[in-house]
């Protein structure tokens, strides 16, 4: 009985399944052998790792004083030079201005003066004429008042061209205001007299100068007398 058991011991620890089994335990438990390659590709990785990690922790450098004091400096020269350039070319504006405004002003009455001086001409002519008609003697009254006529004439024709004149600038007559209410925007009264009637007391009797508008404004009040 004791043999045959033993018998069987062995038997089953020469089975090639057992021995396989008790090889692949044998496997299992012997330490592994480390590959190079991959040791060198985790070193690697690491070191990248840390980079990163270190780049990602350093602080920006930030400018220093000195240099944003340079930088202030240069806006600061720059806003300077655009200011001085500005006002001289407001200067130089503001002179041309009131040159061109002086001309103006000293030259307004330029062309109506070259077209009163054919006017002040046609003066002249008439005034020879009258000192002319002085110095000569004629022979009956007919004669005389013939001359006189040709020189009133001669008056009224340069008094209509001169008024022509004046008026293509704008001269208007103010209407005449005897026998109206007294008009506070066109007239100035001088004094008063007695009214020749009761409906007269407060109206203007009569005017003793004209006045005249320069287009819309009134260039001279109408002198008159007011009725009391």
């Amino acid at each position: 009985m004791t043999t045959n058991n033993q018998e069987n011991k062995e038997t089953i620890l020469q089975s090639p399944e057992n021995a396989q089994d008790t090889q692949n335990t044998e496997t299992n438990d012997a330490p592994q052998a480390e590959d190079p390659a991959s040791e060198v590709i985790a070193e690697e990785a690491s070191e990248t790792t840390a980079h990163e990690n270190k780049s990602e922790t350093q602080p920006t450098e930030e400018p220093s004083e000195v240099d944003l004091i340079q930088k202030l400096q240069s806006e600061l020269n720059e806003q300077k030079d655009k200011y001085v350039r500005l006002y001289a070319e407001f200067e130089n504006f503001r002179r041309r201005s009131i040159k061109e405004k002086s001309d103006t002003i000293r030259n307004a009455s330029e062309s109506l003066i070259k077209e009163l001086l054919p006017i002040i001409d046609d003066f002249e002519r008439a005034l020879k004429s009258m000192q002319n008609a002085q110095t000569q003697s004629f022979e009956n009254k007919e004669d005389t008042i013939k001359d006189i006529k040709a020189v009133e004439e001669g008056i009224v024709l340069i008094y209509n061209k001169m008024f022509k004149t004046l008026e293509s600038k704008g001269l208007k007559i103010i209407e005449s205001a005897i026998g109206k209410d007294f008009n506070l925007e066109e007239h100035e009264s001088i004094t008063t007299i007695p009214a020749p009637s009761e409906d007269m007391k407060g109206k203007v009797i009569d005017e003793i100068e004209k006045g005249y508008y320069l287009h819309d404004k009134v260039l001279r009040f109408t002198k008159v007398i007011l009725g009391s």
